[in-house]
This record gives C-alpha cells, sequence and structure tokens, in this order.
C-alpha cells in the first residue's frame, strides 16, 4: 500500500496542505496581533471624536446609506475618511487576507471531507484515513487548528475590533462590487462573541461552541475524530513515558487538542458525565492547567465550569486530598532531582562509558525533572489564574502552599535540566556520528590481538615461558576469523555473536588455566574490552536521541517562561558567566518550534521560511530581552564612573608640584572607577562567553548581541533624556529654552564621554554606535512629528529608522506636538513670535517689542547643535518645511475659498486692476485710488499677514540653522565641505551645457544623484531656503494685484528709522518687516515668475505715482510710504539676490540711488558708535587681548573713513544735481560729517589712552592689571572733557569736504555759491584754478586721484601707491614727482582720495567723447 504521506497519494498531500496551511495562519495571526492600529480600538477620547463617525462596526451593514450620507455631507470628514483610507488600507488588506484564510481553510476541509465521503479518493474513506497512523494524526490536527485558529482570533483580536477592520476594508476596498467576494461569509464567521480576554471580564453565554458552530462541519467526522482522540495514543507518545505517573505528560499534546475539538460537540461537555469521566481519567487525573497551542494556557477550573458533565467529572482531580498529593509530589521530585543533576554536570562526570552503561537511569532522571518542571510552571503561572476568581485563587494557593514552591529554585532546576539535556544530546549526537568507525576500529583491535596471540603459541614469536600448542593457535585463529566476520549493518546478529566471543574468551582462559601468563590474560581481557565497546557501540540508537527530544519537550512555557525573566536577569547580574547555561535553556525552549514547523516542511510548503523567521524572531527577542541586563548594568556603572570623573577626580596639571601629588592621587576615587570599569568588562565576557548559536532558524552572533543590546540601552536613555529634558512651560514669562538645552548638552555630552571612555574595555565602535543611533532617535521623533502634517502617515512597521531589536520608545505627548523636536520647534516659534518680538537682520537677534529687551540670538541654533548634533539641526529644518508647506497650504485654502470667492472683494481687485492699467504708466489721483482699495480690502488683511509673517519667521529660522550648519561643516568637515561645493557647481555646470546643447551628458531620471546631493547640500547649509519651492499651485486670478493691496495695506503700519531700519509704529498693531519680506517672497516663490514681474511693476507704479503727486503738490519730504516701498524693493532684491536691473525697471535710477545712498549712510552712523561703545564695553581687561580690542576699535575707524567719503559723495551728488536750492540738505550731511569726525576723534582719544595706560601697567606688578580698567576710564574720561567741538573744523576731511562742495557749487552755479560759501565756512577762501588732471607719474588722465595734503599735489592713487612702496622696500624716501616741489617725503598717510577732482576728471572726459 502506498504511504499515505507519499507525493503521489493525493489524499494524504491534500489534508497535509491543509494542516500545513492551518499552521502558517496561525502564525500570520499571531505576527498580526501585534500589529493592531490603535486607532480601531477607540479607547481614547480624542480618536472616539476624530474617527467615530468614520469607523463603525457591523452595525453600518444594517444602513450603509446612511452612513455615506452622513460623510458626503461633510466635506472635511470626507477628507478625513479619505486620509484614514491612505493611512490603513495596507495594513487592513493584510489583516483581510488572514481572515479569509481562516474562512478558506473552512471551506477546504469540508470540501476534503465531503470528496472523501463521494470516494474522489480511490480506495478510501474516512474511516480508512482514520485507520492510518498518519491519516489520523492529520485528521486531528485539521479540526483541532481550527479550533486554534478561533481561539487565538478571538483572544489576540478583540470582536469589535476585528468587525471595524472588516467594515473599513469593504468600504475601502473592491470588494463590495466584487461578485466572488465571500466577504459575507467571513463576516458571519468571524463577527464579535463579546469574549474579552481582560482579566474579571464575564463570559458570554455559550461560549465558545456558539462561536466553533457558526460553520458546520460534519457531525460524523467530529465524533470520530474525538473517539481517536479518546481512545488512541495517536502520537505514540506512551512509549517515551513507560511510567504510569507520566502519562498524564505523555499525552498533553493529545489532551490539548481533544480540549479545543470538544468545543465542536458541546453535547459531550454538558450531559455526557461517563465520557467526560474517562477523558479526565485518561488525560486530566493530576493535572487542569494545559499548554493548547504554543503556550497558550488554558485553566480547565474556569474553562469548564458552564459544563455540567465536564464540572463534575473533573472535581476527583480538584479535590485538596488530589491536589496535596500532586503538589507534595512534584515538591519532594524537585527536592531529590536537584543534586542528581548536580552532580552529573559536575565537570568530567559524563563520560562516554558512564553514559552508555546508563542509558536508561540518564533518561529517566531526564524524564522526571522534565515531567516536575512542566506540571509546577503551569499550575503555578500568573496567566492561568484569573485573581478575580475565588475559586481559582483557592486551588492556586493550595499549590503554592503544599508544594512549598520557590520560582528561584524551579528556574535553577530547569536552568540544570536544560544543561544536562543539552549535554546529552551533544554527546549522543557525536557518538551517532562516530558509531561506525568506532565499532569498526573496535573489531579490527579484536581480530588483531587473536591473530598475535595465534602466533604465540605457534612457537615462531617468542614470549616468556609459553610452550608451543597448536590447538590454541588454530583456535585463537578462528576467534580472529570470527571477530572479523561481525557485520555492522546486521547489529542484532553481531551483538548475540559478539556476546558468545566473550564468554568463549572467558571460558577458555579458565579451560586452558592461561591465568599463570600474565601478558597471554592481558591479551585476552583487552580482546574481551574491544567487544564489550562493540557491544555498547552497537546499542548507541537515535531512538535516544527521538526520546529525549520528546521528553524535552518545552512548547508549554513559550509564554510563561516570561514570569522567570526577572529571575534569569538578576542571575546574570550577579554572575554573568550564567549566561552559558542559558543558552542551553534557549535552545530547549527552541524545540517548541518543532509543533508548527514539522507539518509545513513535510508539505513542502513555502510558508516554512515566513512561520520559522517569525517564531525564531519571538525567541531571539526573548533572548535578547533576558541579555539586555547587561547593557543596563553597563550603562549604571559607566553612569557612576561619569559623575566620579566629572565631579571627584580632578584633572591633573601638565606642571604638578611634588607635595601636592598626594592631593591628585585621589587614590580612593581612581580605586572606584577602576573596579566598575572591571565590572563592565566582566559583564561583556559573560555575553561574550556564549558560543554562536542557532536559534531557530536565526544565527545568534553573541558580540552582535551585545552590541545591539548596548544600542538598545542607549536608544532607550538617551530617548527618555530628551523626552523629559526638551519639555517647556509655554506661560514662563522667561523662556526656558536657552537653560534646558544647555543642560540637556551636558547630559549627551555625558553619554558621548561614557561611550567614548567604553569603547576601548569592551571592544565596540561606541563613538560610531553612538552617530547612528542617535541620529536614529532624531530622524524618527522628525519623522513621527511630520506625520501630522502628512496625508499618508509613516507607520512604526515602514519607518526606516524604527527597528524590531533597537527600538525606539515612543511616548505620550504632553501638548500639541508628538515628539520632542516638536516641542523644541513650537517653543523657538513662540519665542521669536513675530507678533511679540523684532527680528534685526543685521544683528542676528530677537528684541521683545515692549520691553525692548534681547529674547534670543543666533547663539540659540549653536546652542541647539551643542544638544542635537548636525541631525538635530537638520531635523529641525526639515520640521519647519513641512510647518511652512501647511502654513502655504491653509493660506491659499483660505485665499480660494474666502477672498477670490467674495464678490466684493473681487470687484475691488477689479476695479483696481483697471484703475493701474498700464502698469508702465503713473495712476492719477493715485493716493485717493489706492486708499479707497485698501479700505475697501481692510478686512481681509488680517489672516493674511498672520499666514505671511509665520511664514517668514520659519524662513528667518530656517536661514539662520542653515547658517550653522554650513559654519559647521567648513570649521569640522572643510574637505567636505569642499567637495560638495565643487561636485554641485560642476552639476550645476553640466546641466548648464546640456539646456545649450543637449547632446552633452545630463544625469537621467533614475539617476539618484541630484536627490542624494540636495540631501547633502542641504545637511552641510549649502543652500539658500528662500528658493525652494514648497508647494505646487496653479494660476490664480488677481494674484499680483492682492499681494500689491497687502503690502500698501501694511505700510502705514511701519516707520523707517536710521537706528533699526523698518518698524512698527505701535506694539499694539505689530508688523514685523523681516518676516514681512521673507513670507510674501516665500509666497511668491511659489508661482510662475510672472506674477513676481507683475508684482513689483505695481510696487514700481506705486512709487512713481506717489512721487509724482508729491512733485505736482511740492511736497519737499519722501512720503513714509514711498520709503517703505523703497525698502521693499532694496530687501526683496538683496534676500533673493536678484540682479538690480529687476528692481530699476520699475522705478526710476534717480530715486533709487538718492535713497540707497542715504539708506547706507543712516546704517552707517548708527552700526558704527554701537560697535564702537560694545567695544568699549566689553574690553577684556588682560593684557593678552588689548591688542585684539585695538584692532578691532582700528576696524571701526576705517569704516568711520569710509563712511565719511560716502557723505561727501553724496553732498557732491546732491550739489551737482540741485545745487544751492538744496541748501538744507548740505547742512544735513555736513552735520553727518561733524559727527563721524568726533567719532573719529574719540577713537583715537581712547585707542591713545589705552595704549599709555597698558604701557604703564606692563613696568608694574601684575595686581597692577586689576586696576587697567578704571585707570583706562578716569584718564580717557580727563581727556575728553578737554575737547571742544571747534577742533572739529580742522579735521582733515571736514575741511575736505567744505572744499569740495564749494568747488562744485561754483561750477554748477557761480552766481549764488557766494552765499553758501559764508555759510559753510566763513574763515576758508578758496582760489579757482584750472586742475591738471595728468599724473605726474603715469603721464595719463587720473583714475582714482588722491591729493598731498601737504603740497596740495595730485597723483593716481595706484601709481602712487607702487611708487611709495618700492622706495620703502630701497629704504628710501619719496620725494613729490611735480616738477619744482620742494616736499621731500610723500607718505601714504599724507594721501587722501579728492572725489570733486574724480568728478572733473569724468565730465571732462565725457565732454571731450
Amino acid at each position: 500500500m502506498v504511504d499515505f504521506l507519499a507525493e503521489n497519494n493525493l489524499c494524504g498531500q491534500a489534508v497535509l496542505r491543509i494542516v500545513s496551511r492551518g499552521n502558517a495562519i496561525i502564525a500570520e495571526l499571531l505576527r498580526l496581533s501585534e500589529f493592531i492600529p490603535a486607532v480601531f480600538r477607540l479607547k481614547d477620547k480624542s480618536d472616539q471624536q476624530k474617527y467615530g463617525d468614520i469607523i463603525s462596526d457591523f452595525s453600518y451593514f444594517k444602513g450603509p446609506e446612511y452612513y455615506e450620507s452622513k460623510l458626503e455631507a461633510k466635506p472635511d470628514l470626507q477628507d478625513l475618511d479619505e486620509e484614514f483610507r491612505e493611512n490603513n488600507i495596507e495594513i487592513l488588506s493584510r489583516f483581510y487576507l488572514a481572515f479569509e484564510s481562516v474562512h478558506k481553510y473552512t471551506v477546504d476541509l469540508i470540501r476534503y471531507l465531503d470528496d472523501l465521503h463521494e470516494g474522489v479518493y480511490i480506495q478510501q474513506t474516512l474511516e480508512t484515513v482514520l485507520l492510518n497512523e498518519d491519516g489520523k494524526q492529520l485528521l486531528c490536527e485539521a479540526l483541532y487548528l481550527y479550533g486554534v485558529m478561533l481561539l487565538v482570533i478571538d483572544q489576540k483580536i478583540e470582536g469589535e475590533v476585528r468587525e471595524r477592520m472588516l467594515v473599513s476594508y469593504y468600504r475601502y476596498s473592491a470588494a463590495r462590487s466584487s461578485a466572488d467576494s465571500n466577504l459575507d461569509d467571513i463576516c458571519k464567521l468571524l463577527r464579535s462573541t463579546g469574549y474579552s480576554s481582560q482579566p474579571g471580564a464575564k463570559r458570554p453565554a455559550n461560549y465558545p461552541e456558539s462561536y466553533f458552530q457558526r460553520v458546520p462541519i460534519s457531525p460524523t467526522f467530529l465524533s470520530m475524530v474525538i473517539g481517536r482522540l479518546r481512545s488512541d495514543d495517536i502520537y505514540n507518545q506512551v512509549s517515551a513515558y513507560p511510567l504510569p505517573e507520566h502519562r498524564s505528560t505523555a499525552l498533553a499534546n493529545q489532551a490539548a487538542m481533544l480540549y479545543v475539538c470538544l468545543y465542536f460537540t458541546p453535547t459531550i461537555l454538558h450531559t455526557q458525565q461517563a465520557k467526560m469521566r474517562e477523558i479526565v481519567d485518561k488525560y486530566f487525573p493530576d493535572n487542569w492547567v494545559i499548554s493548547i497551542y504554543m503556550g497558550i494556557t488554558v485553566n480547565l477550573v474556569e474553562a469548564w465550569e458552564p459544563y455540567k458533565a465536564a464540572k463534575i467529572a473533573l472535581n476527583y482531580t480538584l479535590d485538596a486530598a488530589n491536589i496535596r498529593e500532586q503538589a507534595s509530589r512534584y515538591s519532594g521530585g524537585v527536592d531529590s532531582l536537584r543534586p542528581q543533576i548536580q552532580q552529573l554536570l559536575k565537570e568530567g562526570f559524563l563520560r562516554e562509558e558512564i553514559v552508555l552503561d546508563n542509558i536508561p537511569k540518564l533518561l529517566n532522571c531526564l524524564r522526571d525533572c522534565n515531567v516536575a518542571i512542566r506540571w509546577l510552571m503551569l499550575h503555578t503561572a500568573e496567566s492561568a489564574y484569573d485573581p478575580n476568581n475565588k475559586r481559582l485563587r483557592q486551588v492556586k494557593d493550595q499549590v503554592i502552599n503544599d508544594s512549598r514552591y520557590n520560582s528561584k529554585i524551579l528556574f535553577q532546576l530547569l536552568l540544570d535540566t536544560a544543561q544536562f539535556e543539552f549535554t546529552l544530546k551533544e554527546m549522543f549526537k557525536q557518538m551517532l556520528s562516530e558509531k561506525q568507525v568506532k565499532w569498526e576500529s573496535y573489531r579490527t583491535e579484536g581480530s588483531e590481538r587473536m591473530t598475535e596471540l595465534a602466533e604465540v603459541f605457534s612457537g615462531v614469536k617468542p614470549l616468556t615461558r609459553v610452550e608451543k600448542n597448536e590447538n590454541l593457535q588454530a583456535w585463537f585463529r578462528e576467534i580472529s576469523k570470527q571477530i572479523e566476520s561481525l557485520n555492522y549493518e546486521d547489529s542484532t546478529a553481531a551483538g548475540r555473536k559478539t556476546v558468545q566471543l566473550i564468554q568463549a574468551l572467558v571460558e577458555v582462559q579458565e579451560f586452558h588455566q592461561l591465568e599463570s601468563n600474565l601478558q597471554v590474560c592481558q591479551f585476552l581481557a583487552d580482546t574481551r574490552k574491544f567487544l564489550h565497546q562493540m557491544i555498547r557501540t552497537i546499542n548507541i540508537k537515535e531512538e535516544v536521541l527521538i526520546t529525549m527530544q520528546i521528553v524535552g519537550d518545552l512548547s508549554y512555557a513559550w509564554q510563561i517562561i516570561d514570569s522567570f525573566t526577572s529571575i534569569m536577569q538578576e542571575s546574570i547580574r550577579v554572575n554573568p558567566s550564567m549566561v552559558t547555561k542559558l543558552r542551553a535553556t534557549f535552545l530547549k525552549l527552541a524545540s517548541a518550534l518543532d509543533l508548527p514547523l514539522l507539518r509545513i516542511n513535510q508539505a513542502n510548503s513555502p510558508d516554512l521560511l515566513s512561520v520559522s523567521q517569525f517564531y525564531s524572531g519571538e525567541l531571539v527577542a526573548y533572548v535578547r530581552k533576558v541579555l539586555q541586563i547587561i547593557p543596563e548594568s553597563m550603562f549604571t556603572s559607566l553612569a557612576k564612573i561619569i559623575k566620579l570623573q566629572i565631579h571627584d577626580i580632578m584633572e591633573v596639571p601638565t606642571r604638578l608640584d611634588k607635595d601636592k601629588l598626594k592631593d591628585y592621587a585621589q587614590l580612593g576615587a581612581r580605586y572606584e572607577v577602576a573596579k566598575l570599569t572591571h565590572a563592565i568588562s566582566i559583564f561583556t565576557e559573560g555575553i561574550l562567553m556564549m558560543k554562536t548559536t542557532l536559534v531557530g532558524i536565526i544565527k545568534v552572533d553573541p558580540k552582535q548581541l551585545l552590541e545591539d543590546g548596548i544600542r538598545k540601552e542607549l536608544v532607550r536613555r538617551v530617548a527618555y533624556a530628551l523626552h523629559k529634558g526638551l519639555i517647556f512651560n509655554p506661560k514662563a514669562k522667561t523662556s526656558e529654552l536657552m537653560p534646558k538645552l544647555k543642560d540637556m548638552a551636558a547630559t549627551m555630552d555625558g553619554f558621548y564621554r561614557s561611550f567614548e571612555y567604553i569603547q576601548d574595555y569592551v571592544s565596540i565602535y561606541g563613538l560610531k554606535i553612538w552617530q547612528e543611533e542617535v541620529s536614529r532617535i532624531i530622524n524618527y521623533n522628525v519623522e513621527q512629528e511630520c506625520n501630522s502634517f502628512l496625508r499618508t502617515k509613516i507607520q512604526d512597521w515602514q519607518s526606516v529608522y524604527q527597528s524590531t531589536h533597537i527600538p525606539i520608545p515612543k511616548f505620550p505627548s504632553v501638548d500639541e506636538s508628538a515628539t520632542f523636536i516638536g516641542r523644541l520647534c513650537r517653543e523657538v516659534l513662540r519665542i521669536t513670535d513675530p507678533r511679540v518680538t523684532c527680528y534685526i537682520d543685521q544683528l542676528n537677534t530677537w528684541y521683545d517689542l515692549r520691553s525692548h529687551q534681547e529674547v534670543t540670538n543666533n547663539r540659540l541654533f549653536s546652542e541647539i547643535q551643542d544638544t542635537l548634533g548636525t541631525f538635530g539641526l537638520n531635523g529641525l529644518d526639515r520640521l519647519l518645511c513641512f510647518m511652512i508647506v501647511k502654513e502655504l497650504q491653509n493660506f491659499l485654502n483660505v485665499l480660494q475659498r474666502n477672498i477670490l470667492r467674495d464678490k466684493s472683494m473681487v470687484d475691488v481687485f477689479k476695479a483696481m486692476m483697471n484703475a493701474v492699467n498700464p502698469v508702465k504708466g503713473i495712476v492719477g489721483n493715485s493716493s485717493k485710488v489706492y486708499a479707497s482699495a485698501v479700505a475697501k480690502t481692510q478686512k481681509i488683511w488680517g489672516p493674511y499677514l498672520e499666514s505671511i509673517m509665520k511664514v517668514g519667521q520659519m524662513q528667518i529660522l530656517r536661514q539662520q540653522i542653515s547658517n550653522e550648519l554650513n559654519y559647521s561643516c567648513k570649521f569640522d568637515s572643510k574637505h567636505l565641505a569642499a567637495a560638495l561645493d565643487n561636485l554641485n557647481k560642476s552639476l550645476l555646470a553640466d546641466i548648464e551645457a546640456h539646456y545649450q546643447d543637449p547632446s552633452l551628458p545630463y544625469p537621467k531620471e533614475d539617476n539618484n544623484l541630484l536627490y542624494e546631493i540636495t540631501a547633502s547640500l542641504e545637511a552641510a547649509g549649502m543652500h539658500n531656503p528662500l528658493n525652494k519651492i514648497y508647494i505646487t499651485t496653479k494660476r490664480l486670478p488677481y494674484f499680483p494685484i492682492v499681494n500689491f493691496l497687502f503690502v500698501i495695506a501694511q505700510l502705514p503700519k511701519l516707520q523707517y528709522s536710521k537706528n533699526q531700519g523698518m518698524t512698527c509704529r505701535k506694539a499694539t498693531d505689530p508688523v514685523d518687516w523681516p518676516p514681512l519680506i521673507l513670507g510674501l517672497l516665500t509666497l511668491l516663490k511659489q508661482f510662475h515668475s510672472r506674477y513676481t514681474e507683475q508684482f513689483l511693476a505695481l510696487i514700481g507704479q506705486f512709487i512713481r505715482s506717489i512721487m509724482e503727486q508729491c512733485t505736482s503738490q511740492k511736497v519737499p519730504d519722501m512720503p513714509s510710504d514711498v520709503v517703505g516701498a523703497l525698502m521693499f524693493l532694496e530687501d526683496y532684491v538683496r534676500y533673493t539676490k536678484l540682479p538690480r536691473k529687476v528692481a530699476e525697471a520699475h522705478v526710476p535710477s534717480f530715486i533709487f540711488d538718492e535713497f540707497r545712498t542715504v539708506l547706507t549712510l543712516s546704517r552707517i552712523l548708527y552700526v558704527i558708535p554701537d560697535r564702537f561703545q560694545i567695544l568699549v564695553v566689553e574690553f577684556k581687561m588682560s593684557l593678552s587681548a588689548v591688542n585684539s580690542t585695538l584692532a578691532s576699535l582700528k576696524t571701526c575707524q576705517a569704516d568711520v573713513g569710509t563712511g565719511m567719503d560716502i557723505v561727501t559723495d553724496v553732498a557732491l551728488d546732491l550739489a551737482e544735481s540741485a545745487g544751492a536750492e538744496n541748501e538744507a540738505g548740505l547742512s544735513k550731511l555736513e552735520q553727518m560729517m561733524f559727527e563721524c569726525a568726533k567719532l573719529d576723534r574719540e577713537i583715537n582719544c581712547f585707542v591713545e589712552v589705552v595704549e599709555c595706560v597698558t604701557a604703564e601697567v606692563r613696568q608694574q606688578q601684575p595686581e597692577a592689571m586689576f586696576k587697567l580698567k578704571s585707570q583706562v576710564k578716569d584718564k580717557f574720561t580727563e581727556i575728553h572733557s578737554r575737547l571742544s567741538d571747534e577742533e572739529l573744523q580742522n579735521h582733515i576731511k571736514v575741511v575736505r569736504f567744505k572744499e569740495s562742495i564749494r568747488s562744485m557749487l561754483k561750477t554748477v552755479n557761480p552766481e549764488t555759491a557766494e552765499n553758501v560759501e559764508e555759510e559753510l565756512d566763513e574763515d576758508i577762501a578758496v582760489t579757482q584754478i584750472e586742475v591738471n588732471v595728468i599724473c605726474p607719474l603715469t603721464q595719463m588722465a587720473m583714475i582714482n586721484p588722491v591729493k598731498n595734503i601737504k603740497c596740495n599735489h595730485y597723483y593716481d592713487q595706484d601709481a602712487i601707491f607702487e611708487m611709495i612702496n618700492n622706495r620703502k622696500s630701497q629704504h628710501k624716501n619719496l620725494r613729490c614727482p611735480v616738477v619744482g616741489c620742494d616736499n621731500k617725503d610723500v607718505k601714504q598717510g599724507d594721501l587722501i582720495p579728492d572725489q570733486m577732482m574724480k568728478r572733473q576728471i569724468q565730465r571732462k572726459q565725457a565732454s571731450m567723447s
């Protein structure tokens, strides 16, 4: 007859495939149960409020139209529903496929039974299959696995959750439209049962029998399967447990199957007492807690409570006397077995001969240990007893008391048993592999001994006192042949014959009285020994290994072993070498994988790999969990080491006095550090002692295990520190940001230093691990924070940063942010809010609008980098990008829905469009037109301004981050910065060349180079955030005119200050200028460039129109709105780095030039005094700092000189264009010159004072250094008080200013120049002469003329400077090159630029051309 499991036996293969798939389905259900989206539980009120209308249970099917109409009525709900679908359809599909496979399993099983009944399989019926050993097992397993599936689904995936997931899948998938969909049947099978796995939950009526009967199964099949399970030992397990008291353990797997299958025929449980008594007597006489599948435990006391027959049958088992008897028996067994096992495990005790001679005894010991461990672990397991059930509590208390249960003793027995079992298995495997070779070597040795002995009695080979004996010679030769003829293959005959040969050798020794010759006796003894070894070796059977495998099953503890984790960890902490013993326990636990994988392997199913990986992964995860105590203990020691190094141990100076050596020794603290370091190295040695182990199909490398453990503990601690350390109080008057960042930086530095310290002692790349894990933590938190801005969320199982082995912990939100990076970002946004702060671009500083105190500056971003590193800054930048995108999207939605759909607003825009066309023209009655449009649209600008300012604020922050990253990259990694810059430039050059000549190469679409270099450039801060396109946009009507009106609506709120630029007029109506500019710039950047061109044209038209109106009305000063608009254009061009012609195309150059020149001057006059004051105040009172401080002051002085030159240039422009008519303007410029001259004089005075005082201090004692500040201050005050403003008239640049103005006025208008001359300076008289424009050195027209203040001669700057330097190198003085001049020493300090001369030269050249 064909083997039932043969490949050509269709009947056997069909049921084998069903059973194989059943095991795979259960593995998939267990795997998926860990990935149930929390939202489907609807436990949080926030989830209920948000998703309550889109997540429904099976009540949906009563009226789907009603539910869908509710969604359609609310657009927001529709958007949420679509977002929910995108985020969950993948996992829902996975769950649905699992649920569908359960239904398909039942369909296939029923179809198989129908095929058997209908005779599809030739010569096979249900009866014949059940008569076959393999067939019987498979049919019983098929029913049992179906029941397990149902129980696992109900236990791991709650009924309400299942319903919600199925309804969601139905709504979101094509299942509703598929004609062959079996969704209805799946819903009927898996609808909620009302069962809850929570402790104390009430059990539903008729549960689980009503659940099991949802899909009817043949009663005949059920009856026959239960009959076989009741009566037969279907797996022949009893042979491995010959002792009667071990019977319930031998039949434990069959008992679990019977327990599950009985729910398909609940009448047996309810009414058939005889059958139940038979079942209990056979399977549950001494046990009531069973494991039904992969460690899922069931307590029969609770499970069979509703069933009368079952409950009565179990009464004897649960009798107090029986419980006491069983508990005492196993307790006594533990006490007696522990010393036995420990004796067997002693070094050198388990030798090969001992094992071979005592196989039955060793196996009995193994059985007793495993049976005792099984009973005690199951019957004391917390998970098996509901604490709310009084009866269960009583039973458990009695078991614990009567067995004198001690978890540590039981664990020690488990540990020793596993070690003994592992050692015995390894020895048997070794012996089995060497069995034939050894047997044949013993046979050869014995045969050779007999041959040699025959030669001895032949008389040929001399041997002391042995006479020739031909009979013995012949006899020994025959024995040799007999030994040689033994056949290994026929082990039974060989064994019998070997025994006879041993007996013959004993008899020949006695009969021939050979004892007298010791050498002959030794030969005979050796031969008998070899023959005995042959008998031992031939008796090494594989059946022993199979028995050990059956006896050593630990699958029942797959889940309850977790209750021993704390004991394992404590043992490792006390003795790290305990890890080697635990290895055997883990391998013993791996035996649980045999149960689900056996049938999958037999069926050659493709599911084998995934199921093996799942269970192996679960076990490896548990191994990691147990061994995590090692990294935890290491980090505890590390924290102590760092504390000692930072707070206790003093840093030894480079030079140390002999008498202070003892103070710096600090032997106690250093000894403590050494002891802690040694403890750490011992811990790591413990884990590294464990050999590389194959756990299931996963190879576990101890070094990798240690590194992963260290990573996991680092991640846990760092993530927790970041979560706790970066929580801010938004109501705090003074921001907690900087103090908390400093504290966090110190904490992170402690972690960093600890890793740097430890890496050499534990042989790991500590700093590499630090960089990788910290970057992973930050990137993961950024990703989670960005999820709130994404429609399709990135789930943990999709994240490239999250890991199963080294998980990054998630913490509950403390505010609207999901993570610490969100809290940090929002705190930065809060303290730099443009509604309450003012950003000064030149200082990179934010000031409070009301108090005018500094809030923060660009140092904030350096602090963030110190705390979170480059990854933190980069992550913050990414988060700000998402926020900008969200803000822009919301803004455009408001613009489209509210503003562009408002008819009154659209009418205003249309009217305005008509008024400004053509844009190149001038708007008539401009003030009225613009004011009217602004007034009519006033209501829409509040939200508009808020959004623009938010975007601008975030762009400023992005710029600051970019600057910090770029500085850091160039400072820390200059080669990387240079390489990135060069690569970027070369790529851009290639792309430009390609567009000019398409035949040249260009990165193709599948080339990731551009994407990767963009990410690298952003990480290195080598990008401009203002050039980024954040969103895709469509054409919007009136967009340029809307933004133009918005800008001119804000201008009245602003005023120009020479000290601060554009600032808001009232703190109650705040408008911060830089965020306004950058926000609008960013918004326009998202659209086609023609919108920007139109917008700038409208601004230019506004300036021209207002200026035209002012000119016609003879208004002398430039209106503030025009100043604001010009400032806008100026800053817009500066930020965008556009060419100046873009702005100048819309505004006449004379307006722009005059405005820009005055603006630059004002800024210089504002910045330089401030810099001077700061340098004076912050002057460092140490001689080493004096030179650098003076150098800074001299730089300020150079800036002052530049400023005075600019003032002169502006004054000449004014005099040339307006002549004496702009007398007021010239007077203002003269006043500016006096201010600059005064500042220049003060700097000179201060420098002289400092040089004088420091020269004196250098000659005195070091203590005089402390008085340096007061001496400088006193002397400067004294000299400054003697100075008068009249002296400023003689300042060289003031004098030159007056001369230049006077000359220009005479040239422009000689008639009116006399009056102005008198006002400028009554004391100076100048005779106008014809000026020679030819340089005396080059004999060519001068380009940059300079005047010698000693002899009043002019030279070209480059020529005279070169001549001075040449003479200086020859150590000679330079004589004035003008013929007849007696100035014999021309110095560079005597030469000043002459703007008037330069203008005359330019005018002369222009007239000649």
